[in-house]
């Protein structure tokens, strides 16, 4: 391994991951267990959980998730606003939200088929013994009329606080819009949005050269919690979960890229792996946003005026990680409860997770209200789900890098067909967009 390949940030993060894995394993392996302790009792409950667990690594970790949150609405919306207001033609819009949609939408289907075809051959629920006194109850999903009401916002400032991003692409859009329409004081406004777009994706770099620290602060606390007892119990239905996600990551994306624009595809995937990594650390595709638009503009070659759409829009309503654990964990907790299901309530599953992705667009806990709605209809308990939580929390993770592969794959088509994609960066081999930051010396060139 060369002197730059190993200092880039995708290694940096690898190392991180890894190195933040061993410790929380060898935190996890010290701690009490049952009253058998490793080291005195004190000791582990001062300097191990208390100082290192729930202290140090702990506030590292939530402090490099807070400031990826922090920027998303402040680069979506300004993003949102230089691209729109970029277009030459604004009817686009509708053009371009109408192809982003209609895939969105179209990888969420074949998610979740997939899903349920594995979990019928597999059969992960087969002699699992359901216990008694499972207990789950889910909030309420809004209806999808209320979600597209919701869209608009009655408080433009109210829905930048909350981080509501449906409200916020919403009104970064008509916003841009009237930039456009508004002549020479829109020409002075957008080029002030240019600058300022300049200005956080500088701190999108910042936060990334910092990644493998909070990377691996994370990781040793995640690690040193995680039940292993859970995953022995519900081994095949974790590594059922796991194969079709990876599945659907390696082969349908990179399958429906070929088909639909003729790239690379093994371009596209070696591209997405530090973003992937940010998405899999981080659990969260809005937290990953920053890095998403970094990786779609800058190495991918898509127009800022398509990712700044796009990219926002994937991570609120594109749910294929979490449509295919649905598919999987309604098949299983089906025969968990030695209930038959038919074709008729298999499809229903499929439409019901696919449309639901949309009307459960932003609400916490998205991916078991959409579950708890997915078992509702078709007659399975919804107390079923209690099954299942112990495992989910590694999933979630996995599937969160799923959504944002899927973002970025759908970002790179509707660029292909807008004709906003620079095939030149995106068949690119050099990595130009993994900046390095010297913090001694901020204003050299």
């Amino acid at each position: 391994m060369n002197k730059e390949s190993a200092n880039s940030l995708t290694m940096r993060i690898v190392i991180g991951m890894i190195a933040g894995i061993l410790l929380g394993l060898m935190f996890q392996a010290i701690l009490p267990k049952d009253g058998d302790l490793i080291i005195p009792l004190g000791f582990v409950d001062f300097y191990v959980k208390g100082f290192f667990i729930d202290g140090l690594f702990e506030i590292g970790g939530q402090i490099f998730i807070t400031s990826l949150k922090m920027l998303v609405v402040p680069l979506v919306f300004v993003s949102l606003v230089c691209g729109t207001c970029s277009l030459t033609d604004t009817s686009k819009i509708g053009s371009i939200g109408g192809r982003a949609i209609s895939l969105y939408l179209l990888t969420t289907a074949i998610a979740i088929s997939i899903a349920i075809l594995a979990g019928i051959l597999i059969a992960p629920g087969t002699g699992v013994n359901m216990a008694a006194d499972i207990t789950f109850s889910a909030s309420e999903a809004p209806t999808l009329t209320e979600v597209i009401i919701g869209m608009f916002p009655s408080n433009p400032f109210d829905a930048f606080a909350k981080g509501n991003m449906l409200q916020v692409i919403v009104f970064a859009l008509l916003f841009g819009i009237a930039v456009a329409l508004a002549g020479d004081a829109g020409e002075r406004i957008a080029k002030t949005f240019d600058d300022l777009n300049e200005i956080i994706m500088r701190l999108v770099i910042i936060l990334m050269n910092l990644a493998p620290y909070g990377v691996f602060c994370l990781m040793t606390t995640l690690f040193s919690e995680l039940d292993p007892s859970a995953f022995a119990n519900l081994a095949v239905y974790f590594f059922t979960v796991l194969g079709v996600l990876l599945l659907h990551a390696l082969v349908t994306y990179p399958v429906i890229l070929k088909l639909l624009t003729g790239l690379n595809p093994v371009t596209f995937i070696k591209k997405m792996r530090t973003t992937a990594m940010f998405a899999f650390s981080t659990a969260s595709s809005n937290a990953t946003i920053p890095s998403t638009l970094n990786t779609t503009t800058k190495k991918l070659g898509v127009g800022n005026s398509i990712a700044s759409f796009t990219v926002p829009m994937g991570a609120t309503i594109n749910m294929d990680g979490t449509a295919i654990m649905q598919g999987v964990a309604t098949v299983f907790i089906a025969q968990v409860f030695n209930v038959d299901l038919t074709i008729t309530d298999f499809l229903m599953v499929i439409v019901t997770a696919t449309l639901a992705s949309i009307g459960t667009a932003g609400v916490p806990g998205v991916g078991l209200i959409m579950l708890a709605m997915v078992l509702a209809q078709v007659g399975l308990p919804v107390e079923g789900i209690g099954l299942i939580i112990g495992v989910d929390r590694l999933l979630d993770m996995v599937r969160t890098a799923v959504n944002v592969t899927g973002d970025s794959m759908v970002t790179v088509i509707v660029g292909k067909a807008e004709g906003e994609l620079n095939t030149d960066v995106f068949n690119s081999t050099d990595d130009t967009s993994d900046d390095r930051i010297d913090f001694h010396h901020l204003k050299d060139k």
